[in-house]
């Protein structure tokens, strides 16, 4: 038996205008909206479990939109944190009803591996081994592992080898931690 929580959350559209808007077609403005009203109301509950949110994803795979909370505890989530989330954060998904598309509602660990995204993940993370891809080639390669070294304004330093290498914002597409065994 699968356990309720694991099963995908399906909403089915109501065919609204709005729908079309809020399920990404309308462009980044109408995505991070989406994203920022779930994080409101995901929060609180959260916290309340003894988590913090690290991160809401809203995205498109395989022809299929995802709802994500990737959520982090001190000592790692287990699956009973991720289940009591889940079936408190739905219940306000359907209550607020945020997004009137299908999408599929899933609650996880943000990972060891976790995506850096914002300044403060960075600060949190200085020094610690990391993955850095970037959009087009920076000698010869797209993908580079060091120590993350700096962030300023969106700019990455990283150490790599001997060497330090400096990212613009524009050049980085992902910054990831990276984990050593």
């Amino acid at each position: 038996m699968v356990p309720l929580f694991l099963l995908a959350k399906m909403k089915f559209c109501k065919g609204s205008a709005r729908a079309g808007a809020l399920s990404g077609r309308a462009g980044d403005d109408a995505m991070k909206k989406v994203t920022d009203i779930v994080r409101d109301l995901a929060e609180p509950v959260v916290a309340e479990n003894g988590c913090s949110l690290w991160d809401v994803e809203y995205v498109r795979e395989a022809g299929q939109w995802y709802l994500r909370l990737l959520i982090d505890k001190d000592g790692g989530v287990d699956i009973l944190d991720c289940e009591a989330i889940s079936r408190r954060v739905s219940d306000l998904l359907d209550e607020a009803d945020p997004i009137e598309s299908s999408y599929i509602f899933e609650v996880g660990s943000a990972g060891a591996e976790r995506a850096l995204r914002r300044p403060g993940d960075f600060a949190r993370y200085m020094g610690a081994n990391v993955t850095l891809k970037t959009y087009a080639p920076k000698n010869g390669r797209k993908e580079f592992s060091g120590v993350l070294a700096g962030y300023e304004d969106g700019d990455v330093t990283l150490a790599v080898g001997g060497e330090t290498l400096r990212f613009g914002r524009d050049e980085v597409a992902l910054v990831r931690l990276r984990v050593e065994l």
